[in-house]
């Protein structure tokens, strides 16, 4: 049995584990659900229609029978019915997915655009006064909270050119592609920027020894350019401990940036997650969270696969 072959086998497993934690774990929150559906209007309803929604959604039965329920209908392809959005939740899920999944992909891109250029001049100029800006931005940047960086990003849209960045509505990009990039920029900066201080340090730190490496004085030696031997040689095998970092940061980008989405005012998948849980909307929460956890063991899967790729000397599954 290949290597992929025994990580796929683990999926189902590992998805059982996450549900029953989930599932759980939601049930312990104090609080009930029938009430935070209602809302305002929970003290307007009689006894009998609580009781009647309680069995409606099979809340009246014990938890080991509401599992068994969920979990055949997960196998059926049916996550339940959201009580806060009364549709399927693999419909708002869908729904809500795709903002998510393009910030991310954005917040990588100018990550990696930023940080990664940043590490290497940081290595390639070791114990420079330029050397030391690029690791004082990059600790600032990291030790400054991504919800900081949106508001101070609002402020200064606001104040300084009267502008503020489309909220709380999501326009996809093969529709209106200038409309979808002015709604998610300016979030993809907030993430982006936290995440490039990440890859500038991870970057650094493995370029200085990659370059200290037989293989690169050779290269030197046998009178490789300097643009050669740093791009060429040494950043494809520095790039390892950086695509670990990328596919850990874009694993949780994928289960939504709920501050940063609360910011903006973004429909996306993390404020679905936050909104189940203020709400009790159990069959929400626990789709939402199983999806995000098939997708984290997805990204997982393809690092470990493009080790093998940066680096011919890893052999997947050997002992």
């Amino acid at each position: 049995m290949g290597y992929v072959t025994r990580r796929l086998v683990t999926f189902p497993l590992v998805l059982i584990g996450v549900s029953i934690l989930v599932f759980v774990a939601i049930r312990l929150v104090p609080g009930d659900a029938i009430t935070a559906m209602l809302g305002t209007e929970a003290g307007l309803s009689t006894p009998q229609q609580r009781v009647a929604l309680t069995a409606y959604f099979g809340l009246d039965q014990n938890w080991l029978v509401q599992y068994w329920h969920w979990l055949l209908g997960l196998f059926r392809g049916d996550l339940g019915i959201s009580v806060a959005y009364g549709k399927p939740v693999l419909d708002v899920i869908s729904d809500r997915f795709p903002l998510t999944l393009e910030l991310a992909f954005l917040s990588m891109i100018i990550a990696l655009a930023i940080g990664l250029p940043a590490g290497v001049f940081a290595a390639t100029h070791n114990g420079r006064p330029s050397d030391l800006t690029v690791r004082i931005f990059a600790m600032v940047g990291q030790s400054t909270p991504s919800f900081v960086v949106g508001l101070l990003i609002i402020y200064m849209l606001s104040v300084g050119f009267g502008a503020l960045p489309t909220m709380g509505e999501f326009s996809p990009f093969w529709k209106d592609p200038l409309r979808n990039l002015s709604q998610l920029i300016f979030p993809a900066i907030t993430l982006g920027l936290a995440f490039a201080a990440s890859v500038t340090r991870i970057s650094r730190s493995a370029m200085l020894d990659v370059l200290s490496d037989d293989y690169v004085r050779t290269a030197r030696s046998k009178g490789a350019s300097a643009r050669s031997v740093i791009w060429r040689h040494a950043l494809p095998n520095a790039l390892i401990p950086v695509v670990t970092l990328s596919g850990m940061e874009f694993g949780y980008l994928l289960g939504g940036a709920v501050l940063v989405e609360k910011i903006y005012a973004l429909p996306g998948l993390g404020r679905v997650v936050l909104d189940a849980i203020l709400q009790r909307d159990y069959a929400l929460l626990q789709g939402s969270v199983l999806f995000i956890a098939f997708n984290f063991m997805v990204v997982n899967l393809l690092v470990d696969l493009a080790y093998s790729a940066l680096d011919p000397r890893i052999r997947l599954g050997e002992r």
